[in-house]
């Protein structure tokens, strides 16, 4: 029998249904998980929810690049294996002709041990203390405090991927995580921070209130400044992005242009550039599944490919492109362990896992002495970014005016509108900085959200458009 919660045939079973259900294809896989999730969610002093969801169920793939046809079930029985086979037969036939055939995996199962494979219940009772701990903690600091919510999440992921040609490779995939809101009130005026982190740990990670106050005294950090700042002024500025969380620009506005789908077919702003410098020297960036507990890392992808470093930018010169099986297969290329999926009922896609910049030697306060009249962004909050041009606007949760080669005063209301791959051009100094976000980041892509990471250095552009709120 196969050890998964969500299957109950043998191995022979499910090579058999393989070999009639691809018999035509050039490629596809089996897919089985099993999900469970649990949180608890403090609001003013009152636990506002508690709770624990299980999932689990199959994905049957038939890839016939390009086209791909998909069944799914919430449970691996024969019955419901026999009626995704037919569905699998059935939408190929007399529609696609394959082609070729795909090289399976290795024949032994191959992959990291980037986190723990142990799964840690959220005992109720020890982090509702906790939350509480966390809420008596900011009102007694404050007497502006008006709201505190704070949040404890796990989840524990089993995965299988059973291929024809090769062992089934399976991984389990721990995640936990930590959020605070406060919300301050001065003088008629509210102010509201957020803070909070996570990874691919176990959920006594964050056992202890030590482990979680710096999150709630940054969320009180961020309620003050979002209470003291002014509004910000509007024009075309040098700015400073600061390192970690401010990643997520160059995640949205120029990663999703480096996944090999929208370059097989060409919408991608970098589809015809490789080898060309598409970013100002000394600008590298990479994307890695391969980092201990970070928030996007994998032993092995969603197709049972082991993940890998994949150097994208090399001293701004395009060198490489994310891949999954089928686009590298079109692409004539090797797959770099960036296939990703939501869940066992969502199709499987290029995806980023962990995606960054790269360290230089420079300083922050260079950067900032180096400004007349400027804005040093810390903070994003929400954005927009068109993937096929890589035009984008974001809005920032932490600016500062720079003026005179010092940080001045704080603003808000801060938008950064540009284009992603200009703006990779426009870099001028680098950081030493280096520093991942703290493990908050998830990405939507085609209606999928999946967790990933983000990170950078401090850098300096020479010039953005920043849409302020100053009358």
């Amino acid at each position: 029998m196969i050890n998964h919660k969500a299957c109950v045939l043998t191995s022979d079973q499910i090579e058999a249904g393989l070999n009639h259900a691809l018999k035509a294809a050039i490629d596809g896989e089996l897919y089985l998980e099993s999900m469970e999730n649990e949180m608890v969610v403090l609001d003013n002093g009152l636990i506002k929810s508690a709770n624990f969801n299980q999932a689990q169920g199959f994905g049957l793939r038939a890839v016939y690049d390009p086209f791909v046809t998909y069944a799914h079930a919430p449970l691996l029985d024969e019955k419901s294996f026999e009626k995704a086979i037919e569905a699998m037969r059935y939408s190929s036939k007399d529609t696609i002709t394959a082609v070729g055939q795909s090289s399976p995996i290795s024949a032994t199962p191959d992959r990291h041990g980037l986190y723990t494979f142990k799964d840690i219940p959220l005992g109720l009772e020890k982090y509702v203390a906790l939350l509480s701990q966390v809420d008596q903690y900011v009102r007694g600091k404050d007497a502006r405090v008006q709201q505190v919510q704070a949040v404890f999440s796990k989840s524990f992921q089993h995965i299988e991927i059973h291929r024809l040609g090769s062992q089934a490779q399976s991984d389990h995939r721990p995640m936990a995580g930590f959020r605070v809101v406060v919300v301050m009130m001065d003088k008629g005026k509210s102010g509201m921070g957020m803070s909070g982190g996570g990874g691919r740990f176990t959920v006594d990670t964050y056992g202890t209130f030590e482990s979680i106050k710096h999150f709630v005294d940054e969320a009180m950090r961020m309620a003050n400044f979002d209470l003291e700042a002014r509004p910000a002024p509007a024009g075309d500025f040098p700015v400073v992005l600061g390192n970690g969380w401010t990643g997520i620009l160059l995640h949205e506005a120029v990663g999703h242009g480096l996944e090999g789908d929208s370059n097989r077919r060409k919408t991608s702003s970098f589809h015809s550039l490789m080898g060309e410098m598409v970013a100002a020297e000394g600008v590298t960036v990479v994307d890695s599944g391969v980092i201990n507990e970070a928030r996007g890392s994998l032993n092995i992808d969603d197709e049972g490919t082991k993940t890998q470093e994949t150097v994208l930018i090399e001293n701004g010169r395009l060198v490489g492109f994310m891949q999954d099986r089928m686009n590298a297969r079109m692409m004539k290329t090797a797959s770099t362990g960036n296939c990703r999926r939501e869940s066992y009922a969502s199709i499987p896609m290029v995806r980023m896992t962990n995606t960054f910049m790269r360290p230089r030697q420079e300083v922050r306060e260079d950067m900032i002495a180096s400004i007349q009249k400027g804005v040093l962004a810390l903070q994003f909050g929400s954005g927009e970014v068109d993937i096929a041009s890589g035009n984008f606007v974001f809005s920032t949760t932490e600016a500062y005016m720079i003026e005179n080669g010092v940080i001045s005063y704080p603003i808000k209301g801060v938008t950064l509108i540009g284009n992603g791959p200009e703006a990779l051009k426009k870099i001028k100094m680098v950081g030493h900085d280096f520093t991942l976000d703290p493990g908050v980041g998830s990405c939507g892509k085609d209606g999928q959200m999946v967790p990933v990471g983000v990170g950078q250095p401090s850098v300096l552009i020479s010039s953005m458009t920043v849409g302020g709120t100053q009358v």
